[in-house]
């Protein structure tokens, strides 16, 4: 094995994931800085029978990145490798948050991201992560090149024109360590963002003509009201001005009074839960509309600081309607009692093989919970809306929370078993297997 240095070998301390929902304590945490450092560790483990576990920001609800054994952590393995025309290769470490200032000397933007860019973008990858827009697939789709170590230590380059890439661009950490991965970038562009409040009803009805003749287009549904937060995004050139409330005003609209008020309101919420309807209901009735034009990532974007717990699942988009319908019923019929906003978005379908929009045009509805309110019914909630979204064929999120098993989401993927192919070839002898896997892939 290849030595690793004293400061890359660390004991090993408990960790715990951003959401509180998966915690583990490896019996080794290293930090590499090569992908033959990772290819010495993967084969030294793999010879005493042991198992390697790459972790990330920790920003997945699920508990996919647990380590039984070796945790990787990736933090030394950041920046930039090569840029050639649009595509752009970093290594696997570097956090969402980090790419743009990458990208800017070169005029250069990621086509599409999420809310949220704490994870790293192999775990984004990894894990499916995606944003909005029927035209835009999720992260994955972006991923035109990787390298990746294997069970056996072996140094595998992937490339766009491999079929073994519909699978390695999405691979749950299951194929191996991934080292580097190639974006295929756009030129740097702006969005104009139009926001304001809408009634439940009119938002549920406007959604899929909405999510056809825009580029971005989501909203938030309140529990227990009829009020929506209603956002969409249109893509312009870099050259727009910059537009609207000033970015001193958006951090106080978003982070001081979203935020903070949020986070004020929720730990009302948790400690006298039956306050929860008038609580959303006057939070509903207060939203004010805006209108800006900012950088991409400035607007797709938003500070995220209310610890949370999240389920979400795909569903064919002709079905988001429905699945609203019954989850508001359900919130009508039983009695729990939900602070956090239920969000909506859609996908356009993509080929690889374990993608939540493989092969279909996809809705997405995330539920979330207040980490501080009463585990057991924010567990019998997930439960609940669960039931609904897997009657209409759903597909979990592979980063968030979820109780399926390989029985049922080898009904819901096409090519669960090609995916399972390839696993063989990439990892015959499991290093890389933590229970999650385990339960998702069936071995």
């Amino acid at each position: 094995m290849l030595p690793v240095s004293r400061t890359a070998a660390r004991s090993a301390p408990g960790w715990r994931n951003w959401g509180g929902t998966a915690a583990c304590t490896p019996n080794q945490v290293l930090h590499p800085a090569s992908a033959a450092e990772i290819a010495a560790i993967v084969r030294e483990t793999a010879a005493r029978g042991g198992t390697v576990k790459t972790v990330g920001a920790g920003h997945s609800f699920s508990p996919i990145a647990v380590a039984d054994d070796v945790q990787l952590d990736l933090s030394r393995l950041r920046g930039l490798v090569a840029v050639d025309g649009h595509r752009v290769t970093v290594r696997a470490g570097t956090h969402l948050h980090e790419i743009p200032g990458i990208l800017a000397p070169f005029g250069l933007a990621m086509t599409n991201l999420g809310d949220v860019d704490r994870q790293t973008i192999a775990g984004a990858t990894s894990t499916g992560t995606h944003g909005t827009g029927l035209a835009f697939g999720g992260i994955s789709t972006q991923i035109v090149g990787a390298t990746i170590v294997t069970g056996s230590g072996e140094i595998v380059t992937v490339t766009a024109d491999d079929a073994d890439m519909q699978a390695v661009a999405l691979g749950l950490g299951a194929l191996g360590v991934v080292v580097e991965l190639t974006i295929d970038c756009v030129d740097e562009f702006r969005l104009h963002a139009v926001e304001g409040p809408e009634t439940a009803d009119a938002a549920i009805a406007a959604f899929q003509e909405r999510v056809a003749t825009t580029d971005h287009h989501e909203f938030y549904l309140f529990p227990h009201t009829n009020c929506a937060l209603v956002k969409t995004n249109t893509r312009v050139g870099p050259d727009a001005p910059v537009t609207g409330p000033s970015r001193v005003k958006r951090y106080i609209d978003d982070e001081l009074l979203s935020n903070k008020a949020l986070r004020l309101l929720c730990e009302i919420g948790a400690r006298a839960p039956r306050l929860v309807p008038t609580i959303n209901g006057v939070t509903g009735r207060a939203l004010s509309a805006r209108e800006f034009t900012d950088s991409s990532t400035g607007v797709f974007v938003s500070d995220r600081d209310v610890r949370f717990r999240e389920m979400e699942y795909a569903v064919d988009l002709e079905a988001v309607p429905e699945a609203l319908r019954e989850i508001r019923a359900l919130l009508d019929r039983r009695d729990h009692l939900v602070s956090f906003p239920i969000e909506v978005r859609a996908a356009a379908a993509d080929d690889l093989m374990l993608s939540t929009a493989s092969g279909r045009t996809s809705g997405y509805i995330a539920v979330h919970r207040y980490h501080r309110d009463d585990p057991a019914d924010s567990d019998a909630y997930f439960a609940d809306v669960e039931a609904i979204l897997t009657g209409l064929g759903g597909r979990p999120h592979w980063g968030k929370m979820h109780a399926r098993d390989a029985e049922y989401l080898r009904g819901v993927y096409p090519r669960f078993d090609e995916f399972r192919s390839v696993r063989d070839r990439y990892d015959p002898s499991r290093v890389f297997a933590n229970d999650y896997l385990r339960r998702v892939l069936g071995d």
